[in-house]
């Protein structure tokens, strides 16, 4: 029987509520792309926030772009010297670039992003448009007398 793994559409999706209930059991592939490290939360019934850790990266190092249902977030670390004289002796902190996409669901937009101690937050709304919300109709009772029609008659 062939096994499908329908984990890095869960991991990369914003607003897809039924699916990440079915797709909760599914254990996450061995080789995923794990550079950031990322967490999608559900802050309100409508509203979402993907915290990145971006130890390292200055604001101006980031970019962030919205287009169509795909959200891009990139890195790239702009290469600066440690000083003159110095010399690194191990790397530990990684500098590497980096680019995350997420496919967003329908209607979620993009509220606004923040840098705060390392971490990226990128907060999200999904904002339904009203005429494709539900509404109530009313029922209105019919009136119980009939019409009747008066027949003019000749003479």
């Amino acid at each position: 029987m062939r096994h499908v793994d329908f984990s890095p559409l869960y991991r990369s999706t914003v607003g897809f509520d039924r699916l990440f209930t079915m797709l909760d059991s599914l254990a996450q592939p061995e080789g995923a792309q794990t550079y950031p490290p990322y967490n999608i939360e559900r802050t309100g019934e409508d509203s979402y926030r993907i915290s990145m850790a971006v130890a390292g990266f200055s604001d101006d190092e980031l970019s962030i772009e919205a287009h169509r249902n795909v959200l891009t977030v990139k890195g790239e670390r702009k290469e600066d010297g440690n000083g003159e004289g110095s010399e690194l002796l191990y790397r530990g902190i990684a500098s590497r670039a980096f680019e995350r996409r997420f496919q967003l669901a329908d209607h979620v937009e993009v509220v606004g992003a923040s840098l705060r101690n390392g971490l990226l937050f990128v907060d999200l709304k999904r904002n339904i448009p009203e005429e494709l919300k539900p509404r109530k109709i009313a029922i209105t009772a019919s009136s119980a007398k009939a019409k009747q029609i008066e027949a003019k008659t000749a003479a």
